[in-house]
C-alpha cells in the first residue's frame, strides 16, 4: 500500500521547524506550550519522573493514567485503554474492522491520516459533507445517508479539525442508536474535548454503541507527550484492541505516562489556560475577518482550537499562505484538507504576538 502525500505535515515541517523560527505560529492545531518545568508549578501532586522505572507500561495503560483519563471522561476505569497518541487508537480501530469490501463513513474535510489509514488497512471510504452554507453543521441524518450495506464504522469528529463545529449530543445518541441497529460502530473523535464556546457538554464516552477516541495532544496541550487512548464499554472488543496494541508499539513509555496522569490530575489548571488564551485570540481573529470586507467570510468555531476561513472570490489559498510565511505568520493553505479556497487558522498556541500576527493577516488581505 503506498501511502498519499501526507500534504499538511509537509507543509507544517517545512516551516514549524525552519530556521530562523517562524514568527507567528498560526498553523498549529494545539494549545499553548507546556515545559517539564513549567507543570512542576501545577498545583495537584507532584512530578517526580526521576524516579520512573524505564521498563514497559501495561499493554492497557497504567492504572493511575487509565483512572486520570476515566475521571476526565466521567467513565468506568475498565473502559480506558492507552495508545501512542490518537493516532493509533484509530489505527488499532480500523485494523480490527479490515473486512473484505467494508469500509468506513468518514467527515469531508477531516484530519487528512483518516482516509489515508482506512486505505491503509484496505477499507473503503465513503464520506459525509461539512458544508459552510449550512455552518459546517454535523448531523446524524448526514452521517447515515453516507452508509451502505458494508459499512463497519462511521466517524465524527466533535469539537472538528479543521472548521471548529460540534454536533449536538442528542445527534450523536440518534446516530449511535441507529447505527447500532444496523450493526456499524460510532467513533467519535474528541481530541478537542472539552473546549467549547457558549457552554459545558459531556463526553460522548459511555453511550451505547460508541467508542471515543481522545489524546493529551489538542486540549491537553502536550503533544510530545505523545499519549492518546479509547474508550470503550464492550470488553470483548477491549480485548482486541490491547492485543492490537501490543503488536503495534507494545507500550507507551512510562516516562510520557507518568506526565500524562499528572497534566490530567492538574486538567482544570491546563484547560483554564488554553481557554484563557484561545477565547482571547478567537476575540482578535473574529474582528479581524469583520474588518476583511467581502475578501473572507467564515462560520465561528464553536469549539477546539482551529477555525477555517474562506476567500469569497473562490481563489487558491496557498499563494495567500505563502506570502504570509515571507510575512513571519503561519497558517495552512485549504488544499491541505482538499478545498483550495479555505484555510485553516489555529489560535490555541501562541500565548505572545497574535495582535501583531492578526495585524499581518488583515494588512494582507486588503492589499
Amino acid at each position: 500500500m503506498e501511502l498519499p502525500p501526507f500534504l499538511l505535515d509537509h507543509w507544517l515541517a517545512a516551516h514549524e521547524f525552519s530556521e530562523p523560527p517562524i514568527r507567528y505560529n498560526l498553523a498549529s492545531s494545539t494549545g499553548p506550550r507546556w515545559t517539564l518545568e513549567d507543570m512542576e508549578k501545577l498545583p495537584i501532586g507532584r512530578l517526580d519522573i526521576a524516579r520512573t522505572a524505564l521498563g514497559y507500561a501495561p499493554p492497557d495503560g497504567a492504572h493511575d493514567l487509565r483512572q486520570a483519563i476515566a475521571e476526565h471522561h466521567a467513565v468506568d476505569p475498565d473502559w480506558v485503554v492507552v495508545t501512542t497518541g490518537a493516532s493509533e487508537a484509530l489505527s488499532a480501530l480500523l485494523c480490527l474492522a479490515s473486512e473484505p469490501d467494508a469500509n468506513i463513513v468518514l467527515p469531508t474535510p477531516s484530519f487528512p491520516a483518516f482516509a489515508a489509514l482506512a486505505g491503509a488497512w484496505r477499507l473503503g471510504v465513503r464520506t459525509y459533507a461539512l458544508r459552510r452554507e449550512t455552518g459546517f453543521r454535523q448531523s446524524a441524518d448526514d452521517v447515515q445517508g453516507a452508509t451502505d450495506d458494508d459499512t463497519v464504522l462511521a466517524l465524527v469528529n466533535t469539537p472538528h479539525n479543521p472548521t471548529g463545529a460540534v454536533i449536538e449530543r442528542s445527534e450523536v445518541e440518534r446516530l449511535a442508536e441507529g447505527l447500532g441497529a444496523r450493526g456499524i460502530t460510532l467513533i467519535v473523535d474528541e481530541v478537542y474535548h472539552p473546549l467549547y464556546f457558549g457552554g459545558d457538554r459531556r463526553s460522548a464516552a459511555g453511550l451505547d454503541n460508541v467508542i471515543v477516541v481522545g489524546d493529551m495532544s489538542k486540549a491537553m496541550s502536550l503533544a510530545g507527550v505523545r499519549v492518546g487512548w479509547v474508550i470503550d464499554a464492550n470488553p470483548e472488543r477491549r480485548k482486541r484492541i490491547i492485543d492490537a496494541r501490543s503488536y503495534f508499539t507494545i507500550s507507551s513509555s512510562p516516562l510520557s505516562e507518568a506526565i500524562a496522569a499528572y497534566a490530567l490530575r492538574n486538567r482544570a489548571s491546563i484547560l483554564a489556560r488554553l481557554t484563557e488564551v484561545a477565547s482571547a485570540n478567537l476575540a482578535l481573529l473574529r474582528a479581524a475577518i469583520g474588518k476583511a470586507g467581502n475578501t473572507l467570510s467564515w462560520v465561528p468555531p464553536a469549539g477546539g482550537t482551529t477555525c477555517f476561513p474562506w476567500f469569497t472570490d473562490g481563489r487558491d489559498s496557498r499563494t495567500f499562505c505563502e506570502r504570509l510565511v515571507r510575512d513571519g505568520v503561519l497558517v495552512v493553505p485549504g488544499d491541505c484538507f482538499g478545498e483550495p479556497d479555505h484555510m485553516r487558522i489555529g489560535y490555541g498556541a501562541q500565548m505572545e504576538g497574535f495582535p501583531a500576527a492578526v495585524e499581518i493577516l488583515a494588512r494582507a488581505l486588503v492589499e
